[in-house]
């Protein structure tokens, strides 16, 4: 008789973050009956900021965020899937990739995890209130001076809405040291993001986007939202109490819905799991257009895999969400992924809070995120 394995996981709690990890454990173990793997869930705004390494310590396989491989590489703490996993199947996934989700996990040489979610920050409104999506920043001002727009501003968020509108006018925020952008084009996003701070509910200051998309389904106050990370979930029938539609973002330049901050979540194996070939197995199934169309979508899961972005079945259980944004998803904007960007994050989006709450002028703030940005990197 086989010795009974368990392996162990983290994820985040949202369903689109736990729900398709489950049901893919499951699946998992008709092809494995002496494997069992459990999934532990952290809240959004843990999955955000707890170490890697940390995780690593405890756990077979993590659900992570992108900006975290530059210290995932410095501790040493996760496999390469280069490294342990069929050289062919690595490259089917990465030729299958929504935009640049898998580019996303690739650092120093090597693919630390294998991109399962995408998403970029994209427009989403009430189709039973909303006609069309806005095609212009200017015009989702002039909504929000009605009061019908909501904008998550939590850390890290307003930092990804700076991101976004800084590389959708073209002039993208570095990510090597030196200046993070031009500062005339600084002041400019600034100016942007400020006349919509000032036209928002307060309310909207302590938002994540699942806080945000919760208010727009909810109640009948707000009717868009401008910039969030696609919840496709939130596209289907009954999923909330009303249906969200999602589309490209408005645009603040003059090139579309270009740079928009790219999000998602990958799957990882840690460097001191005891069964390393059947986590980088699991991993690779998770990853797969077959189950990412399938068992993935149904179970909440946002695919990665752009076999399952184009799936008629797939977009129609969520409200074409996918072929509705896929521009957005497709020209979305990498950030830093240092050693050191992590700590950067929250440090940059509480000096962009200081600006748009009045306690700084945008040459200040301007001037310290340089400061910051710079002190990120290691000596």
């Amino acid at each position: 008789m086989t010795d009974a394995i368990v392996l162990k996981g983290m994820t985040w709690s949202d369903p689109r973050g736990y729900d398709p990890v489950v049901a893919a454990a499951t699946d998992f173990a008709r092809l494995h009956p002496n494997v069992t793997i459990v999934w532990d869930k952290r809240s959004l705004q843990g999955f955000e900021s707890t170490p890697v390494e940390e995780l690593a310590a405890q756990y077979d396989l993590m659900v992570i965020d992108h900006p975290h491989v530059g210290a995932v590489v410095e501790q040493s703490c996760l496999l390469p899937f280069d490294d342990h996993a069929p050289r062919m199947a690595v490259a089917r996934i990465e030729a299958e990739t929504v935009g640049k989700s898998y580019q996303s996990y690739f650092y120093a040489g090597h693919q630390w995890a294998l991109p399962i979610d995408a998403a970029a920050q994209v427009q989403a409104l009430r189709p039973d209130r909303v006609s069309a999506p806005l095609a212009r920043f200017a015009e989702v001002v002039e909504l929000a001076r009605e009061g019908r727009v909501v904008w998550p501003l939590r850390p890290p968020h307003v930092l990804m809405s700076f991101f976004t509108l800084a590389a959708n006018t073209g002039a993208p925020c570095s990510v090597v040291p030196g200046p993070l952008l031009d500062p005339v084009a600084g002041r400019g996003v600034i100016e942007a993001m400020q006349a919509l701070f000032d036209a928002v509910d307060p309310a909207c200051h302590g938002m994540d986007p699942i806080a945000a998309l919760d208010a727009l389904a909810e109640g009948d106050r707000f009717d868009l939202c401008p910039l969030t990370y696609l919840y496709a979930p939130y596209g289907s029938d009954g999923y909330r109490a009303h249906r969200i539609a999602y589309h490209d973002i408005p645009a603040l330049g003059e090139a579309g819905p270009l740079g928009s901050a790219l999000g998602g979540t990958g799957i990882a194996v840690s460097a001191r799991t005891a069964h390393p070939e059947l986590c980088v197995e699991y991993a690779l199934r998770l990853a797969s257009a077959d189950l990412q169309r399938g068992l993935y979508a149904r179970n909440n899961g946002q695919p990665g895999n752009a076999v399952a972005w184009s799936d008629a079945t797939v977009n129609a259980a969520v409200g074409g969400a996918y072929l509705d944004t896929r521009m957005t998803h497709e020209a979305a904007w990498l950030r830093p992924r240092h050693a050191g960007y992590m700590a950067f994050q929250e440090e940059a989006s509480h000096i962009l809070l200081d600006a748009l709450e009045g306690r700084s002028d945008p040459g200040t703030v301007l001037a310290a995120l340089d400061d910051r940005f710079n002190e990120s990197f290691p000596a």
